[in-house]
């Protein structure tokens, strides 16, 4: 079975293995610049213009596989040497401009952007062209298009730009770090830093020594990924890795579900902080409303706190879909609780670096979170969860959800609210479409992930979120 949807995928893992495989080795500094030529050996075929290039947008891989760029606070990087490929963006004229003599495109046009050949067929000048759109809206044959590269039509956010070298930029005031873009580049010239190295350093600071000890926090997403290997095996291979232990994020979820109902019926009007990628959009297009905001931290430095607190000698690393949660675990409210973020592509890449065939190990479980801890993984589940939280707390409460299902779905809903037009008095903004099971480090995407983490919830042993958090303590 295929472990990842794209090729991209595949090419970013096999960066990530490799790098991984050196760490564990104490080799990396020697061998840093020996990986390209390991990926693409001198006959190996290749998408770009030679070997040479390929190597060169390699070593690119492999510096952002070791972290990236650490002057830039944002965790996506644009490899610009590799985003040379797709056309260049804009308002541009078909091959079904007729040639009509209305010239309405003319006339709309206050740059003068617009002449014509010999043939009336219309071009458009991009020296003066301002990108307003007026001519691809008077065009009777919609012969006037405007090209977005893949980048910017993921990009809900309106954060990527295209530089005057032709690459792709992002605004980093814009950017919400969703990874969209990432996923969404067909040349995978858009990439997430990783923090692998920093995982496999505490890993091996922590053999043969009891006082530190590495806890593999997990999404409940993790349930839809490693489709080859069963759940138990995925656990028995994270700690074969190394991991002291094998925490369930859901557990947080329950924690947030049942502080987050008390919020919202002492506030009367509540939006989520569960993903830091809507949080960080309400900052960045909507700060007028940052006011309601849930102040509780998310499921995952929910949890991380708790441990910290009750065993002063953990490293926390979190594991899951978001390319957002590394953004979130530098935040200054985080940062002492969350060592280091890694997503399921980054998991299989550490996996493969230490030669684990997880589908030969015998299957371990996970701690007990409640069913409705486990369905935060998707669209819904937090809302659900608030519903059950008032009703096992005996809290009279009308509770009047709007699951946000994408970052478009959330700007509707923020932007009612902002007008006082919004008929519901919470919000559950994901970013991702479907939810974390959408996330940009996810090694599959599909409808079928939000249907295996329900079966997966409802194997749950603790079937209340009280019950859930009860056991924690």
């Amino acid at each position: 079975m295929r472990k990842f949807d794209t090729k991209v995928q595949h090419l970013k893992y096999k960066v990530l293995r490799e790098v991984a495989r050196q760490a564990w080795n104490d080799s990396l500094l020697e061998n840093v610049f020996d990986i390209p030529k390991t990926i693409v050996p001198g006959k190996t075929p290749t998408m770009r213009c030679c070997v040479y290039k390929e190597r060169a947008i390699l070593s690119e891989r492999v510096r952002i596989a070791m972290g990236g760029d650490k002057a830039n606070p944002n965790v996506i990087e644009v490899i610009d040497i590799a985003c040379d490929e797709c056309p260049a963006a804009g308002y541009e004229v078909t091959d079904s401009c007729r040639g009509c003599l209305a010239h309405r495109c003319e006339d709309v046009c206050k740059k003068g952007a617009i002449s014509f050949d010999h043939n009336h067929v219309a071009h458009i000048d991009k020296s003066k062209c301002i990108e307003c759109g007026q001519c691809a809206k008077v065009c009777p044959y919609s012969a006037i298009v405007n090209r977005k590269r893949p980048c910017q039509i993921a990009c809900k956010v309106k954060a990527i730009s295209i530089n005057d070298d032709n690459a792709a930029a992002i605004d980093n005031g814009k950017c919400i770090q969703c990874g969209a873009c990432v996923y969404q580049c067909p040349f995978g010239a858009i990439s997430d830093k990783s923090f692998i190295l920093d995982a496999i350093d505490f890993i091996r600071k922590s053999q043969g020594n009891t006082a530190y000890k590495v806890y593999a926090l997990v999404a409940p997403s993790i349930s839809s990924q490693f489709k080859y290997a069963k759940l138990g095996q995925v656990i028995s291979g994270l700690k074969e890795l190394g991991f002291y232990t094998v925490v369930e994020a859901a557990l947080g979820a329950d924690m947030v579900a049942q502080a987050e109902s008390r919020e919202l019926a002492e506030k009367g009007f509540l939006t989520s902080s569960c993903c830091p990628a809507f949080v960080q959009y309400i900052d960045s297009a909507f700060p007028q409303l940052k006011g309601y905001v849930s102040h509780n931290l998310s499921p995952m430095a929910t949890l991380a706190k708790y441990i910290k607190e009750t065993d002063s000698t953990s490293k926390i690393v979190f594991i899951g879909p978001c390319t957002a949660k590394k953004a979130e675990a530098q935040l200054e409210s985080v940062k002492p609780y969350v060592d280091a973020v890694l997503t399921f592509e980054e998991l299989q890449a550490l996996f493969d670096s230490r030669d684990i065939d997880i589908t030969t190990l015998p299957e371990d479980v996970l701690d007990n979170a409640s069913y409705f801890g486990r369905i935060f993984a998707r669209s819904g589940g937090l809302s659900d969860a608030v519903k059950q939280g008032l009703a096992e707390q005996g809290i009279e409460f009308e509770l009047k959800a709007l699951p946000c299902d994408g970052i478009e779905a959330c700007r509707t809903a923020l932007l009612k609210k902002s007008k006082n037009v919004l008929d519901a008095n919470f919000i559950e903004g994901m970013a991702c479409v479907g939810g974390c099971i959408g996330g940009a480090g996810c090694l599959t995407h599909g409808e079928k992930n939000k249907a295996q983490v329900d079966e997966y919830g409802k194997e749950a042993t603790e079937k209340t979120i009280s019950g859930a958090v009860s056991a924690l303590r």
